[in-house]
């Protein structure tokens, strides 16, 4: 019998296409009334959006997001946010423009309100990831928990496939972690398992129907509570491995997600094999028939996502420093981590390699 201890997300939800049209009442909800609106490159049309529907709370904007929360990104939004002396941050976008949000809400103290376009997950979690001088370092505090999250369908619709893919696989990586760590307990256990069953139905959907609305909801209600497991769990191998391929080498973060999930789960599967068959059952024939490992590099190979680090840009000549990197600081994970256990992995995952019997001892084929 496991013990346990579960703090539910204090995070306000907002679930539903048009629901942008309820922003400028969550603002004022809040108990504010200067809106910094925060936004990336890509994410042109939701912007216009938000900026509609918060009339004149919007007060400043910063449109320079960006992949790892660089700290000198978020110091020049802070002089914005200084500038116009604003009392609320609203971010549109993915993980760089939550995370960016996050960055000046625990320098700051101001509430912050986010409108995903992804599957990130990461709006329901009080967790940090910022990057300097090429180091990606993560914490945790109350304080970077957003205020309020909502989730407006209509913003996902025109996602590219290909990013759409990744994003999920994301979200999928935060079900599976949650699965096997040390806090995990049957509240996220069940919600794990509905996100991972949910994206494996939608996944193989979303090439031929990228503006579906019923795949795009159950990928964002999946993405919703994958995120909420990351939020109460701590984190393993996979997301240890992602941050320092994307601090050390500014690797993608979602396609770095997919090609790393199927090998860090490979390595783990031997000291978890009862959660290993969980997952088979959550993603349902015929892909489970390959086992958990297998079965998700097949529904990302089979959805058009990315299976090799080799195809996004890495060097082979970066495997040994970053595996070095990730096992320097021990961190909760079902097997041990050494350099030479993630060398293995990264080895494997800078190949493509399809994981076969679902474990392996590094060194071993």
């Amino acid at each position: 019998m496991r013990t346990f201890t579960y703090t539910p997300s204090s995070v306000r939800v907002v679930f539903g296409p048009g629901t942008v049209a309820r922003i400028a009442d969550e603002v004022q909800r809040l108990g504010a009334a200067r809106v910094l609106l925060l936004s990336g490159p890509a994410v042109g049309r939701a912007a216009q959006a938000i900026r509609g529907a918060l009339g004149p709370l919007l007060t400043a904007e910063f449109g320079g997001a960006a992949m790892h929360t660089p700290v000198e990104v978020t110091e020049e939004a802070r002089r914005v946010l200084d500038d116009h002396a604003v009392d609320c941050l609203v971010a549109a976008g993915g993980g760089s423009t939550t995370g960016l949000a996050k960055a000046l809400a625990v320098r700051t103290g101001l509430p912050q309100l986010v409108l995903p376009t992804t599957y990130a997950g990461s709006e329901m979690t009080a967790l940090l990831g910022e990057t300097a001088n090429g180091v990606k370092t993560t914490r945790t505090l109350p304080s970077i928990l957003p205020d309020t999250v909502i989730y407006d369908v209509d913003f996902t619709l025109s996602l590219p496939v290909g990013l759409s893919v990744c994003s999920a696989v994301n979200a999928v990586a935060h079900a599976i972690e949650a699965l096997y760590s040390p806090q995990a307990n049957p509240v996220t256990d069940g919600m794990a398992l509905e996100a991972i069953g949910r994206i494996a139905r939608a996944l193989p959907r979303i090439a031929a129907e990228p503006g579906d609305m019923g795949v795009r909801t159950e990928l964002l209600q999946a993405a919703w509570l994958a995120g909420i497991c990351l939020g109460t769990v701590s984190m393993g191998l996979h997301h240890k491995l992602c941050h320092a391929l994307g601090g050390a080498l500014g690797l993608p973060h979602a396609q770095t997600h997919a090609v790393i999930l199927p090998q860090a789960m490979a390595y783990n599967a031997v000291a978890v094999p009862e959660t290993m068959e969980r997952i088979v059952a959550a993603l349902g024939t015929p892909l489970g028939r390959a086992g958990a490992p297998a079965g998700i590099f097949d529904l990302i190979g089979q959805a058009g996502g990315p299976t090799s680090l080799r195809e996004l840009g890495m060097s082979e000549d970066d495997i040994a420093p970053v595996a070095r990197q990730a096992a320097t600081t021990p961190y909760p994970n079902p097997r041990e981590v050494t350099a030479e256990g993630a060398e293995e992995v990264l080895r494997r995952a800078w190949q493509g390699m399809r994981p076969m019997s679902g474990r392996f001892v590094p060194g071993l084929t």
